[in-house]
């Protein structure tokens, strides 16, 4: 009887050093870094946790034991073998927990964001220009060009202008009368004057202008806006080049616009006008390229309906209304503007083409429209598709109606031959 007491006595005591022992190897165990675990510490780590698992267990059982037993009976708990089997298995799934935890960390910290945080996506347009740009030099000056509606007012926006202190440049080619050049004593730099280009198609251009003047025209141009665009659009959509005057020709040298500074004012402003009339033209097809991508959107639901046998859910004058717009942009890029041809004004001045050409390959205006209209046929395509399936629908209505309208003549027919 006394031994089974002191038996009984010697057990909390085993378990409280077997504890003892595992929380002691489980603290070295996480002291260890990830990359210089072997298999003799995990080894002991997965005994640890054994013994620690094994404690658990035979208090419990012990307990049970305990409940169901007659009194005065004691029964020798069952211990779990660790067998060299039990211990590898063990091993090898505790290594491959460790593994997956330190893989998954790693690719969050790889994708460059914190646990729990969200990485947001850039914006869809294109990023505007001036986030690009170095800072300006002393002797650098800026050219900044606009897109802000379809037309312009031209006769009574000078008069406004004008009005406003503005001086209207007179000395300017007949033959460019679709734009409007006005000088301002408001200029950024003192290196250069002021001058703004405004074109009829829209857009306007200008050339060393402080901000605040930029900002009081533009309040002036909304007055005399033929379907303005949107003000976010205005200002994302844009095109900045630094320009600078020196000793040799004119030109367009790694971004940059070089002028002659022998050159007399007329001289400099209508290379200016060169210049202006290829960054007005990369503005307005920055718009269009923006209203195509928002019709491609409206549209883009469409092949997968037709895909999925699914119904469409477009009627026929939503369909026909597509239609218009498809056009109606394809007849802004194609007809009413000067993508597809060089100005008439550039005939017989070929220092001018010279500088408007180099600056339409530097903008990539050619491979632009080349995109724009490969898009637009492949929507003219899609539209065609479904105004033929709504044609064809109205003609198969139109021969059931014709179908019954002849069975109820038969029908009468009959009925009339019979009674």
């Amino acid at each position: 009887m006394s031994l089974k007491i002191l038996w009984r006595l010697h057990q909390p005591l085993k378990r409280t050093q077997a504890c003892g022992f595992a929380l002691r190897t489980l603290n070295r165990l996480n002291s260890v870094p990830a990359n210089r675990l072997n298999c003799t510490t995990l080894a002991s780590s997965a005994s640890t946790l054994n013994l620690l698992k094994d404690g658990r267990n035979r208090h419990t059982s012990l307990h049970n034991h305990r409940c169901f037993l007659p009194r005065g009976v004691c029964q020798r708990p069952h211990f779990e073998m660790l067998t060299p089997f039990n211990l590898k298995s063990k091993t090898w799934s505790l290594q491959m927990r460790l593994q997956s935890t330190t893989t998954a960390n790693k690719s969050v910290l790889k994708q460059g964001g914190m646990l729990g945080k969200r990485t947001f996506k850039g914006p869809r347009t294109k990023q505007p220009s001036r986030t690009n740009q170095p800072s300006l030099e002393e002797d650098m000056m800026q050219c900044i060009a606009y897109a802000t509606a379809d037309q312009y007012h031209l006769p009574t926006l000078c008069h406004d202008l004008i009005a406003h202190g503005f001086i209207e440049i007179k000395e300017f080619p007949r033959d460019a009368s679709n734009v409007l050049v006005m000088g301002t004593e408001n200029a950024a730099k003192p290196y250069d004057s002021g001058t703004i280009f405004i074109f009829r198609e829209g857009s306007v251009v200008f050339w060393n202008v402080e901000e605040k003047t930029v900002k009081t025209v533009m309040r002036i141009l909304e007055q005399h806006e033929i379907q303005p665009y949107e003000v976010a659009l205005v200002h994302w959509e844009n095109e900045e080049i630094n320009y600078t005057v020196g000793e040799s020709n004119s030109k367009l040298h790694r971004g940059i616009f070089l002028f002659n500074e022998e050159l007399d004012y007329d001289q400099v402003v209508l290379e200016k006008f060169a210049f202006s009339n290829a960054l007005s033209l990369s503005v307005k097809l920055a718009i269009w390229e923006v209203s195509l991508d928002n019709f491609v959107e409206s549209i883009q639901s469409i092949p997968e309906m037709l895909k999925s046998g699914q119904r469409v859910k477009l009627s026929r004058a939503e369909v026909m209304q597509k239609i218009g717009e498809l056009f109606s942009l394809r007849h802004c890029i194609n007809l009413s503007s000067d993508l597809l041809i060089t100005p008439d004004f550039y005939w017989d001045r070929e220092d001018l083409e010279q500088l408007y050409d180099k600056t339409c390959q530097f903008l990539n205006i050619n491979r632009r429209v080349k995109v724009v209209n490969e898009k637009l046929q492949h929507c003219t395509e899609l539209t065609d598709l479904m105004r033929n399936h709504f044609s064809e629908k109205h003609s198969l209505r139109l021969e059931w109606m014709i179908v019954v309208l002849i069975t109820i003549e038969v029908m009468f027919e009959l009925a009339r031959v019979i009674f």
